[in-house]
């Protein structure tokens, strides 16, 4: 219990700390009236060298499904993490887009995941029902667990964010805000494939 407490308060103050860094976009859009309740991403590209990534990232938990997924499973595989949540309206935009690219890279053996910061899994369900998304989704809703993971890396600092691993677990690139070019990611993915080739 008192590990959960733990978690929560760190979850809480990396939140916190995340809105006080972003305090003059959440006024802009007060004063703008958009009413959004949420930092959108600018679709602000991070992309880093190999030799400046920092430590692997392990993080896992519960889907959506009912299964688990952690990411140890999936060693010496590209991995796409994608923050999101159902009330996020970029997140709705991009869904179609990420599952399309999924599909491109599936039989190479590129892993996706999605990661659910607000929803519980039946939310989750059938959003993915909705927009025809067929990977799995962890649900972080509760305990922030995988945003933690992500903490002191190229962190989930806006919904939703798309985040390519490379084979060691490490972050390669990071898509902050919507993916409006589904080809960006598909450059990303291509680029870390081929850095093991």
């Amino acid at each position: 219990m008192r590990a959960l407490r733990i978690a929560t308060a760190v979850a809480l103050a990396l939140t916190l700390g995340a809105c006080a860094r972003s305090g003059d976009e959440l006024a802009a859009q007060y004063r703008d009236g958009t009413g959004q309740n949420y930092i959108s991403g600018d679709g602000a590209l991070t992309i880093l060298a190999p030799d400046s990534r920092a430590t692997p990232v392990e993080f896992g938990g519960s889907t959506d499904t009912g299964g688990t997924f952690t990411s140890a499973d999936y060693a010496d595989h590209v991995i796409v993490v994608n923050f999101w949540y159902a009330g996020c309206p970029p997140c709705r935009l991009e869904a179609a887009d990420l599952e399309a690219v999924y599909q491109e890279f599936a039989d190479q053996g590129v892993v996706f995941i999605g990661v659910n910061i607000m929803d519980q899994a039946p939310t989750a369900l059938t959003f993915a029902k909705e927009f025809g998304v067929t990977y799995p989704t962890l649900l972080d809703a509760n305990d922030g667990a995988v945003r933690l993971a992500f903490s002191g890396q190229i962190a989930p600092n806006a919904v939703p964010t798309t985040l390519v691993l490379d084979k060691d677990a490490r972050v390669a690139a990071r898509i902050s805000g919507l993916l409006s070019d589904p080809d960006v990611l598909v450059g990303m993915i291509e680029s870390v494939l081929e850095e093991s080739s």
